[in-house]
């Protein structure tokens, strides 16, 4: 019998290599070659084609553009993320942690869609007993869900094309595998060929269908960079196993808002949306402390308030440490020297360490005034006013500069019952708000100023 072919597939783009090599010859990133087999090949000339067989020329301005009506999906925060519920045809990848809780939040909303339209539940990792096990540990209503325990990819599409369900979940897309492929379920080839051919029957039949995607220990999804590319949604569910609340964040969305967050409590009861999260991510002090600043983020289209804490203490190594959790590090060692160079207020010989309460990440650069007002508390030892929010973008030359959707921002700080606000001068209201006092600042020293004076 002949040696199988052996060749190196790259996970991020998908090229090809005949020996391996530390670099891609293709895009260049490094450490992303696996061992493979040749597939060999098939006949079908379009058999990665997304869309109809043949196509015509036509004008966009013929073309006529109904919108669709979403299905709701049962969990206002899960609607939330997706931009208002499911889309009939649309491809939707969920990935997260393994017990994060996937498949707990994809049963409990099947089993309600289930009730007004056909849903269908294909797994490739648990058998039909577990499934029913945890419907009923949820207590959902899985009377009219369907489930089909597959692998096949053949098989699966049959079923699809014959059931002809609305709503079908795939768990996981990892654990597919195609007959005209020979190599392991899970390998670039298998999943990139899977998820082409699933694509291709949900833009067909008007099946909206949902992949579980396993994450790789960078937190990445698994498989080739281009089953991003295929989908029309993609979600990461994000949290700390072992806290109750869990974050899902949308990345890509053909047909809602990028990075929309849903916030969920995980309880004996499956998955709950939180209705008000800015409560989760403001610790409850009695009195005011030193080094803790409320900011008010913007997740989406979604005002959030966040604790950020921060506590300065003196170096005892040569090199003072610059930890960060929940916050880019980078930017903190950033922050710190423009309030050196611009204020005079020295951390050389200081450890810092900044936290973002609740496992929350803030990647937005209006966390900058709040984090340096955290530093600028903890250090000097006197704590801001309790009902003060922050927000406001730093730059390397001192100035705090505007960001987006402030008056946002300061409505919802008031409606949470906060009475100051110390923003950007450009992100001062043209009318005032009712019970809260807005204080405008230019530069990062006008804000030290007044943290000085009391506010």
């Amino acid at each position: 019998m002949a040696k199988a072919k052996t060749i190196y597939v790259c996970t991020d783009c998908g090229g090809q290599a005949h020996k391996w090599q530390g670099q891609c010859p293709h895009c260049q990133v490094w450490n992303t070659l696996v061992e493979s087999v040749a597939e060999p090949v098939v006949a079908s000339a379009n058999r990665y084609s997304l869309i109809a067989e043949t196509g015509q020329l036509q004008r966009l301005s013929e073309v006529e553009a109904n919108e669709e009506s979403r299905i709701s999906s049962g969990i206002a925060e899960f609607d939330r993320v997706l931009g208002g519920g499911l889309v009939p045809g649309a491809v939707i990848l969920i990935g997260g942690d393994p017990g994060i809780g996937k498949s707990t939040l994809l049963l409990q909303s099947l089993a309600t869609i289930g009730a007004a339209h056909k849903v269908l539940y294909i797994s490739g990792e648990e058998s039909p007993q577990q499934i029913a096990l945890r419907a009923r540990r949820l207590t959902v209503d899985s009377a009219e869900m369907q489930i089909l325990p597959e692998t096949s990819l053949g098989k699966i599409q049959a079923v699809i094309q014959a059931e002809k369900p609305e709503i079908a979940v795939i768990d996981s897309i990892q654990t597919l595998y195609s007959e005209l492929l020979t190599s392991a379920p899970g390998s670039v080839a298998q999943v990139r060929e899977c998820a082409a051919q699933l694509t291709r029957l949900a833009k067909s039949t008007a099946t909206t269908i949902i992949f579980v995607g396993h994450v790789t220990k960078e937190g990445t999804l698994a498989g080739p960079r281009v089953l991003e590319h295929m989908v029309d949604t993609v979600l990461y569910f994000e949290g700390d196993t072992h806290s109750s609340f869990r974050l899902i964040r949308a990345f890509k969305n053909r047909f809602g808002a990028v990075n929309e967050l849903g916030v969920f409590a995980m309880t004996d009861k499956g998955l709950k949306g939180v209705a008000n999260p800015s409560a989760l991510f403001l610790s409850q002090h009695d009195t005011e402390v030193a080094g803790s600043c409320v900011l008010v983020t913007q997740e989406g289209t979604r005002p959030l308030l966040v604790e950020v804490q921060a506590l300065v203490d003196a170096a005892h190594a040569p090199n003072p440490r610059r930890l960060s959790v929940g916050l880019e590090q980078n930017r903190l060692a950033l922050l710190l020297a423009v309030l050196h160079r611009h204020s005079g207020i020295a951390c050389y010989d200081q450890d810092v360490f900044v936290n973002a309460v609740g496992g929350v990440r803030i990647t937005e650069p209006a966390a900058d005034l709040a984090v340096l007002m955290a530093v600028v508390s903890s250090l000097k030892n006197k704590p801001l006013p309790k009902k003060l929010v922050v927000f406001g973008e730093v730059g390397l030359a001192g100035e705090v500069r505007p960001v987006q959707r402030g008056q946002e921002r300061l409505k919802e700080a008031a409606k949470l019952g906060f009475t100051h606000a110390l923003v950007p001068h450009a992100n001062q209201p043209r009318q005032a708000i009712d019970g809260l006092k807005v204080i405008a600042v230019r530069r990062i020293e006008d804000a030290v100023l007044h943290f000085r004076d009391g506010f």
